[in-house]
């Protein structure tokens, strides 16, 4: 008993460098992303033209924040053009509404490394795409909402203008502390070369986004030195500037951005699923028995009766508290969702905690802004507080009656559809963060005529499908008959099934080819494996494909091989 103990506690420490390793290792993939596609992403913010259109600045601000995978890179663009005078703050909110969506996508890309266990990712998917649902939907309600009264851009500058804002000192950076030594020791970026992209200034155009000169100190030493004319002296100012040259491992490579950003990259997603594996590991043999259902019990369970409602608002505080001290809300909403997948906290208990997460990282962007110089410090303030109402509004729209808290049951039917058909969460990440915001912007710039035509009604369409879905599951009597089911349409419009029976063939015929040099090496297992081949010509469903299936579904293939009856 005393050893088990033991290895328990000595797992503790495992656990937090495991931990530690995670968070840098989500620092240096979005310095990756920005080596990638800064460049591109500032060149997107040069065409201010396009940001009269509000759903051109959203889709802007989705693209961008993807690209860097920062909503503070993308929303100190931001800041820069409204304080140069190139965008103004009304034209700046859709942005910064879709730099909330687009940095939801961190999230979602961990739920995938629990792809391994289906419960797992079951309730890993639905806890990280809760955040998604909420800014999705949040948009979809205050968006058309500014766009026709302007009530964010109103509020702002009534507290802008109420209070005589001074600038204040840089806001804490509780968790960079600690994982600055490391992260600045593989690479450090300049920031201002996207800025000056994005403003204009095409002098940053030919620079690199790798800083090579770090810690600049300028000394300003007087002398007394001899004019040309002989009876007089004039007392002379020298200026000397001395800057060290940083020390990070890509100081002076020699690589181009895009090659150090590739390189970076794939390095930073290799250890940040090692890493992620070995903390699920370590979660799982450490929360077992008596010690889970007890933190279980402690994180999931409400107040008692009267006061059960406010257990989520207590969430909202502790999410938002946890937040301002990591200083980053992709880091936090990354670090409890292995908790999720594991059962730890439940997806109830991890959106209020989200919420709260979507609070904190707007404060810290308000303390930033509060240490901007006298001649930003207005609109940077301004367009920050405007970051802050958008998700106290969308709170207030999604949590407080529990009857509309759709973003968890939408959350939760994405877990579902991802649990059975694995690959449907990567076709949710291109689709949701690529391929729709790009069609949204290639409408839009068509003209607002061209948009509206062929959006609403899809949209109508949607929410259509959505309400005959609810009522055939629950009040189906209340429908004709022709559509009490969709069974009368052909089977790819109402089902995953024809997309899956695809991937499914694709699969097999890569294994196919894999076991064809396998026979060439191994004649002996040449009978099952012929066998076997014929067995997986009928298999109509991914899940019979061995790249897709399941546990238990694994050990039928293996039954399978060696003869045995298949449950499959």
């Amino acid at each position: 008993m005393g050893k088990h103990i033991l290895i328990k506690i000595c797992k503790i420490p495992l656990l937090l460098l495991f931990l530690y390793m995670f968070i840098c290792s989500l620092d240096i993939l979005s310095s990756a992303f920005q080596l990638a596609g800064g460049r591109v992403a500032g060149d997107i913010f040069k065409d201010n033209a396009v940001f009269s259109n509000p759903v051109a600045g959203l889709v802007v601000g989705i693209l961008v924040t993807v690209l860097v995978q920062s909503s503070s890179t993308s929303t100190s663009i931001v800041v820069s053009l409204v304080s140069s005078g190139l965008l103004d703050v009304g034209s700046a909110i859709p942005i910064i509404m879709g730099s909330n969506i687009g940095t939801s996508v961190t999230n979602t890309i961990v739920a995938l490394m629990q792809a391994g266990e289906r419960e797992e990712f079951k309730r890993a998917f639905a806890g990280a795409t809760v955040h998604d649902c909420f800014n999705w939907l949040s948009v979809l309600v205050l968006l058309p909402l500014e766009a026709v009264t302007g009530v964010m851009r109103l509020a702002s500058e009534v507290v802008v203008e109420s209070f005589n804002i001074v600038s204040g000192e840089d806001g804490p950076e509780l968790l960079k502390v600690i994982t600055e030594p490391l992260t600045k020791s593989i690479i450090q970026l300049d920031k201002n070369v996207i800025i000056g992209i994005a403003t204009g200034q095409e002098v940053q155009r030919n620079k690199s986004l790798i800083k090579v000169w770090c810690q600049a100190r300028i000394t300003i030493q007087e002398n007394i030195s001899f004019a040309p004319s002989e009876n007089s002296t004039v007392p002379a100012t020298s200026l000397y500037m001395n800057a060290e040259k940083c020390t990070h491992l890509f100081v002076e490579t020699g690589l181009s951005d895009l090659a150090v950003g590739l390189i970076l990259l794939s390095s930073s997603l290799l250890v940040l699923c090692t890493c992620l594996l070995l903390l699920v590991k370590l979660l799982n043999s450490l929360l077992q028995g008596q010690v889970a259902k007890a933190i279980q019990k402690i994180i999931n369970t409400d107040f008692p009766f009267p006061f059960g409602w406010l257990t989520g608002y207590l969430a909202i505080l502790v999410g938002a508290g946890m937040t301002f001290v990591v200083q980053s809300s992709s880091v936090f909403t990354s670090a409890i969702t292995p908790l999720i997948g594991i059962g730890v906290i439940s997806i109830e208990r991890a959106y209020p905690l989200t919420l709260g997460s979507n609070i904190g990282t707007t404060t810290t962007a308000i303390l930033a802004a509060l240490a901007s110089p006298g001649d930003k410090l207005a609109a940077a303030f301004q367009v920050a507080l405007c970051h802050f109402i958008f998700n106290i509004l969308g709170i207030l729209l999604w949590y407080p009656i529990p009857l509309s808290r759709l973003p968890i049951r939408m959350a939760q039917y994405l877990g579902e559809r991802t649990a059975k058909y694995r690959w449907f969460a990567v076709l949710y990440l291109i689709l949701c963060f690529l391929l729709l915001p790009s069609i949204v912007f290639a409408l839009s710039m068509a003209g607002w005529q061209v948009l509206v035509g062929i959006c609403v009604p899809c949209v109508a369409v949607l929410l259509c499908i959505v309400v005959v879905n609810r009522l055939q599951s629950q009040k189906p009597h209340l429908l004709p008959s022709w559509l009490q089911t969709w069974d009368h349409l052909p089977l790819w419009m109402h089902s995953l099934k024809p997309m899956d029976t695809i991937i499914t063939r694709v699969t097999l015929c890569c294994r196919k080819a894999r076991n064809s040099d396998q026979r060439r090496t191994s004649p002996e297992d040449l009978p099952q494996l012929r066998e076997y081949e014929a067995e997986k010509n009928h298999a109509p469903l991914a899940q019979n494909s061995p790249a897709l299936i399941y546990d238990y579904e694994t050990e039928a293939v293996f039954d399978t091989l060696n003869g045995k009856s298949s449950r499959l």
